[in-house]
């Protein structure tokens, strides 16, 4: 399973020492059921089977290591994420987890498009901050 190691690696989850904390991002509806959602060091949120959220797990999480652009509409990866290699290389497969997960993200970025785009703006804004964003493969790059 490919994210499977995520609840091992817990990268995402946690900020190391020396840099500023990490805002999670949230839409409109997840800053009405959470308030705010701010990673210190390890997420409050995470337990020893990965994030306790279930599916109120907020999108900026869902979506990683994938990070959506809105000015250009392209998916970016965090290069630094140890499923990189493993994650492209499932997008050639439609059928593959990795494939699922970027059609499930596409299906929500669309929705926010009509809805909350500035989630996407501010989420984004974070990520380029935070992370080393490269462009997702031509071949998983979707039509808007």
């Amino acid at each position: 399973m490919l994210f499977d190691h995520c609840a091992q690696c817990q990268r995402c989850c946690h900020v190391d020492e020396g840099y500023p904390p990490l805002e999670v991002s949230l839409t409109q509806i997840e800053t009405k059921q959470h308030g705010r959602i701010c990673i210190e060091n390890t997420c409050t949120h995470l337990g020893p089977a990965g994030c306790e959220l279930g599916e109120d797990k907020p999108l900026s999480c869902k979506l990683y290591p994938l990070s959506f652009e809105p000015e250009s509409r392209t998916f970016h990866f965090d290069v630094e994420c140890p499923l990189k290699v493993r994650y492209f290389e499932q997008l050639k497969d439609p059928a593959s987890q990795a494939s699922e997960h970027l059609f499930q993200m596409v299906t929500a970025v669309r929705q926010l498009e009509k809805l909350d785009t500035e989630f996407l703006k501010n989420n984004y804004a974070i990520d380029a901050d935070y992370f080393e964003l490269e462009p997702l493969p031509i071949i998983a790059q979707v039509s808007f």
